[in-house]
């Protein structure tokens, strides 16, 4: 069986992008692979959240994974920062990428560009995420179509690292989806629908029944009234059809094929993902109300995933020429102090 590994950042509410580009997809991994998810809270770090927050939103994240059919029998689920073998791989990779490399990353430049503050972190962030991946030997990695850059820098990543020291790291390949990998903006479709940024065109996972049919009754389409799917020439009414198609398991040509008007087709749309996410919201409520059971199964999850990361980062470390690390069972001059380590 091949080993999956993703990530999700604990910022913001997810959404229906969230859901139709990753999350489904990640269930479904789950019962053909040996499947590896994390949420991310080392990554967050690059936008200063308030810690109190910062610890809400991920517990929420992983109450989100688990509600949308991550099932931790199956699956390996835990929070980033509880394996600290993820920080010290990062300095490794940040020492195996080159400056240019980093500077070239289109995700880079554009949070770069809305804040006055631009910490090292987000520069350095796909070396970060090398590490996340490289660490459980992966063979694929389900993300999102504007993931590929950085998913084809760790490959580079890997493969320098393996030229200069030896066989170290499985070199991962990405998988993205045919449809709903790209999910945009109801309100501005040329843009991806984001956590990040307040739209009204962002559809949340948690959102009403209600406010999700009034966002979709007032998705930007075009004027010409044709149903065709085309994200360059017809991008609003490509995100609806590619929305319909994901949520109900068809390409987005065979859905046009149905429709000749943009009213049935929002309705329509908005019925399908409120259908999808109604056992989603329900889960969640659940789980809320049991936090304490959210943080076993990630302590479970994180305990699983450092058997695999510490073998992984001990041969990373002994193949660059760092030393072994010291035994702590019993002092340096090797005398017996009596005591259990």
């Amino acid at each position: 069986m091949a080993r999956v590994f993703s990530g999700i950042q604990p910022s913001g509410s997810m959404h229906l992008g969230n859901l139709l580009g990753a999350l489904r997809n990640w269930v479904a991994y789950q019962n053909e692979h040996q499947a590896v998810y994390c949420v991310v809270d080392l990554h967050a770090l690059t936008s200063a959240p308030d810690p109190a927050e910062l610890r809400q939103s991920t517990l929420a994240a992983a109450s989100m994974l688990l509600s949308a059919g991550i099932d931790p029998e199956r699956s390996v689920l835990f929070v980033q920062s509880a394996v600290g073998e993820h920080a010290e791989l990062a300095w490794m990779m940040e020492c195996t990428v080159g400056f240019g490399e980093l500077r070239r990353m289109t995700q880079f430049k554009d949070k770069s560009g809305r804040s006055e503050f631009v910490s090292a972190g987000l520069f350095t962030y796909p070396a970060l995420q090398s590490a996340d991946i490289l660490l459980y030997d992966t063979d694929l990695v389900p993300v999102g179509d504007d993931q590929r850059q950085h998913i084809e820098l760790c490959r580079d990543i890997a493969e320098r690292f393996n030229r200069r020291y030896g066989d170290t790291f499985t070199v991962p390949t990405h998988v993205i989806p045919e449809a709903g990998a790209r999910v945009m903006d109801l309100q501005n479709p040329n843009d991806k629908m984001s956590k990040s940024l307040d739209s009204p065109g962002t559809v949340g996972i948690l959102d009403d029944p209600a406010v999700v049919a009034r966002k979709f009754k007032r998705a930007v389409t075009d004027s010409d009234n044709e149903v065709y799917y085309d994200p360059v020439a017809k991008p609003g009414v490509s995100n609806l059809l590619g929305i319909l198609a994901s949520a109900t398991d068809r390409s987005p040509e065979a859905v046009a094929e149905h429709y000749t008007q943009y009213g049935r087709l929002k309705a329509d749309t908005a019925d399908a993902v409120n259908n999808l996410l109604a056992p989603i919201r329900d889960r969640y409520l659940e789980l809320s109300a049991e936090p304490a059971e959210v943080v076993r199964i990630l302590e479970t999850g994180a305990a699983r995933a450092r058997s695999v990361a510490a073998a992984t980062l001990d041969r990373a470390r002994n193949n660059a020429g760092l030393i072994p690390r010291p035994s702590f069972h019993s002092p340096p001059d090797g005398s017996d102090t009596g005591t259990k380590p």
